[in-house]
């Protein structure tokens, strides 16, 4: 049984269960597959836990990555679609998303031990950085000094930003989900590119400098 095949069985015992199993022993025995074969994949639910939500990044980027399309965009339009595509194939795991709603909702302000999302986070990050250094190049984003290599924890605060939204969404096809997407990314463009972050540290530095 390979990796896949385990995510898939956990998931689906976490739908018919509502929670995780009570022992890797347990959950083997229900896959008819010995310890040592579950250990050869994974080394623990929690293992199972990081990778599905890895998974699910991984599964978005590859969609969009092999479309010509995409290619063709701007930082901005490929950042967006990322979002979009991302939510839909969240959308086919939606049940067993929710039932891991309140620990979502509280992540970075509560944190759950262990961190569901810390391969997803390592992975988005990675994507981040790339889209990030092709902005600098396509004049779609300004480097600033001190502040550049900053960007991609504020993407990574937005990436949580829709999240939460879609979790607590219950418009009709997600369509208000859709609209947080393009307003953030919007808004975000316009710091990094135009003059209203520089204009903001400014002030700031007005005021520290007046006290």
């Amino acid at each position: 049984m390979d990796k896949q095949q385990i995510r898939d069985a956990y998931e689906l015992y976490w739908l018919e269960n509502g929670t995780r199993p009570i022992s890797v022993f347990t959950f083997c025995k229900k896959l008819d597959i010995s310890e040592p074969d579950f250990y050869n994949e994974y080394s623990s639910f929690e293992a199972i836990e990081k990778d599905i939500w890895l998974y699910y990044f991984n599964k978005t980027v590859d969609q969009i990555q092999n479309d010509e399309t995409y290619k063709r965009y701007t930082v901005r339009e490929k950042l967006l679609t990322f979002y979009f595509v991302w939510v839909q194939t969240l959308k086919e795991h939606r049940s067993y998303i929710l039932l891991h709603k309140k620990s979502l909702i509280n992540y970075g302000v509560m944190q759950p031990k262990p961190d569901v999302l810390e391969n997803f986070r390592k992975a988005f990050y990675e994507y981040v950085r790339n889209l990030i250094k092709e902005g600098y190049s396509t004049h779609e984003i300004k480097e600033r000094k001190y502040i550049s290599d900053k960007y991609v924890h504020g993407f990574w605060v937005q990436a949580l930003f829709v999240l939460r939204y879609w979790l607590t969404d219950t418009s009709e096809k997600f369509e208000m989900t859709d609209a947080a997407i393009e307003k953030a990314v919007n808004l975000s463009f316009k710091l990094i590119i135009e003059n209203t972050l520089d204009s903001l540290v400014d002030f700031g530095k007005f005021l520290f400098t007046k006290k």
